[in-house]
C-alpha cells in the first residue's frame, strides 16, 4: 500500500502541493481497508513525503526520501544560512537565464516585475513576497535548466521567510528595487555579467536591511 501511494507521488500523479483525496476516496478506490490507508499515509507523513494539516487535509510535501531529506534540512535553515544558499544558486541562475532566456520568459520575468512593484506601493506583505518569489522563479525557470528549478523550488518557502524577514527589519529605502530591475534589465540586454553583479547586489542589500533590523531589535 506504502509502494502504491509512494508511486503516485513518484509519477506527478500527485505533484508536490496537491490534496491528497479524502480517506474514504482512497478507500474505495485502492480497494483497501481504511486501517491500511490510515497506516500508510501515516508512515508517508513520518518519511516526509506527506504534510498532514489540521482541519485541511494531507498534501504531497516531497516526491522522494531524498526531497523529503531536503525538506527537512531547509526548514531548519537559518535566515543568513539561506542567503549564503540564495547566493549561490541565484548568481549562476541569472548568468544562464541572461544567456538563454526565450521571449516567453522575458515576458513572464517583466510580468512579475511588474507584480512586486505594484504590492511594494500597495504596502501588502503578503502580496509583496508572493510575487518577490515569483519574480525568482521566473529568473530561475528562464534558465532552462530541469534541476535547477527542482532545487529550487525546495526553497521557496525558505524563500519567503527571508523575504519575509527583510521586508520586516525595515522599510526599503529603494536599493532593493533598483537592484530587482537591473537583474531584469541585465536579463532582457544578455548580459550575463551583469546579471550577476545584480544578484549580488540585491542580496547584500536585502542581507544588510535584515542584519540592522535583527540589531535593532534582537529578541
Amino acid at each position: 500500500m506504502i509502494e502504491q501511494l509512494e508511486g503516485l507521488i513518484g509519477s506527478g500523479e500527485w505533484p508536490v502541493g496537491w490534496r491528497i483525496p479524502p480517506e474514504p476516496e482512497l478507500v474505495r478506490e485502492l480497494g483497501v481497508g481504511r486501517n491500511t490507508v490510515r497506516e500508510a499515509v501515516r508512515a508517508l507523513v513520518h518519511a516526509g513525503l506527506l504534510e498532514a494539516r489540521q482541519g485541511d487535509g494531507t498534501y504531497v510535501r516531497a516526491t522522494s526520501d531524498l526531497n523529503a531529506a531536503l525538506q527537512r534540512c531547509v526548514a531548519r535553515t537559518s535566515v543568513l544560512e539561506a542567503f549564503e544558499v540564495r547566493g549561490s544558486l541565484e548568481r549562476d541562475a541569472a548568468r544562464l537565464a541572461a544567456l538563454r532566456r526565450d521571449d516567453d520568459d522575458m515576458a513572464a520575468i517583466d510580468r512579475a516585475l511588474e507584480e512586486r512593484s505594484v504590492a511594494r506601493r500597495g504596502g501588502d506583505l503578503t502580496a509583496f513576497v508572493t510575487a518577490d518569489v515569483r519574480l525568482h522563479q521566473a529568473v530561475v525557470a528562464a534558465t532552462h535548466n530541469a534541476l535547477l528549478v527542482e532545487l529550487y523550488d525546495h526553497l521557496t518557502e525558505t524563500m519567503i521567510a527571508t523575504i519575509g524577514a527583510v521586508e520586516r527589519a525595515g522599510v526599503e529605502d529603494g536599493l532593493l528595487s533598483r537592484a530587482h530591475s537591473d537583474l531584469v534589465s541585465a536579463i532582457r540586454r544578455r548580459s550575463p555579467g551583469a546579471a550577476e553583479r545584480a544578484v549580488e547586489r540585491l542580496l547584500r542589500a536585502a542581507r544588510e536591511q535584515y542584519e540592522s533590523g535583527a540589531a535593532a531589535d534582537p529578541a
